[in-house]
């Protein structure tokens, strides 16, 4: 198999990459499925070459981790995950590392897209940031405005308040007789 003939679609390596202790991350029968491999060929390579997989590379996932994590996908049954030990972790670095333990052909192609995969996720994280950052000053912004328009309909209700008070006091006027103002002169007969 040469490496033009592995084609792999990126929304098959992406189903595949979890986010497990703050660290994007494929489990090793994923990789192992991927690669054309068993799980446990793939996990004896890493075994014979342990050296070279140090704890930022990959690790072992805990119980409650594993717990976690197949409670997001709503099962309850070890086997129906096909798993029935705790599966080995590989972060990017770790993805990167196993094509030197792993020699055959189909291994270099696949992890060639995996880590294109995983640049690709990083670009694209790097650009939400950049909208993010964005948004957040635009709120700020818009925070300060309104303060702004809060202060400006604030005096708007102040004015309409006083408005509505004259006019009121203008409609109890109208109501009432007025007394006459001035000096009363009596009239002769």
């Amino acid at each position: 198999m040469t490496k033009r003939s592995v084609t792999i679609p990126d929304e098959a390596v992406i189903r595949r990459i979890h986010v497990i202790r703050g660290q994007k991350v494929m489990l090793d029968r994923d990789l192992a499925e991927l690669y054309g491999v068993e799980t446990r060929r793939l996990n004896e390579q890493v075994r014979r070459n342990i050296d070279r997989f140090p704890e930022d590379f990959m690790f072992g996932m805990t119980s409650k981790e594993l717990a976690d994590w197949k409670s997001q996908f709503a099962t309850s049954n070890r086997e129906v995950m096909g798993l029935r030990k705790r599966p080995l972790v590989f972060t990017e670095h770790g993805v990167l590392m196993l094509s030197s333990v792993l020699n055959s052909k189909t291994a270099v192609a696949v992890n060639i897209q995996i880590i294109r995969v995983f640049t690709k996720m990083r670009a694209m994280l790097l650009t939400h940031k950049d909208l993010l950052l964005e948004l957040e000053r635009i709120r700020t912004k818009t925070g300060e405005h309104d303060r702004k328009f809060q202060v400006i309909f604030r005096y708007l209700k102040q004015m309409e308040k006083r408005e509505t008070d004259r006019v009121l006091l203008a409609e109890v006027a109208k109501s009432k007789p007025r007394t006459p103002v001035g000096f009363k002169v009596e009239r002769k007969k």
